[in-house]
């Protein structure tokens, strides 16, 4: 079990690294699946993963206090509306892949505002 769980975690982890650069892919729900199966294969690749400079402060926030700091919700939030309002204003959307991008981006913004803020 210890490869599928590898496996796994290299497919969130990609998807949460892509998740940090597309806005319409959440990042903190992969980071904490490849925390998850990275502690069940290879408890070193975690603590390098708690240790990262990207990953790593929002991982220990998680796994600390349940939630996430108010400076990481407010970019998150303000990079999903830039690249939302720029997909729609440049991209020449079909309505059906605007509605797409509006309900993932909603749904997004829902995720990530009933995640718990810390306060310092």
């Amino acid at each position: 079990m210890r490869g599928v769980y590898f496996g796994m975690g290299m497919v969130f982890f990609v998807l949460a690294v892509l998740g940090a650069m597309l806005p319409v892919l959440p990042t903190t729900p992969f980071v904490l699946l490849t925390s998850w199966c990275l502690i069940r294969s290879s408890p070193t690749l975690h603590e390098r993963l708690q240790r990262s400079r990207l990953f790593g402060r929002l991982l220990l926030d998680w796994e600390r206090h349940r939630g996430v700091r108010l400076p990481v919700k407010v970019t998150a939030l303000s990079l999903l509306v830039i690249m939302v309002g720029a997909s729609l204003w440049l991209g020449n959307l079909s309505p059906g892949l605007t509605a797409a991008l509006l309900v993932l981006a909603a749904a997004g913004a829902v995720v990530l505002c009933r995640l718990r803020t810390i306060v310092d």
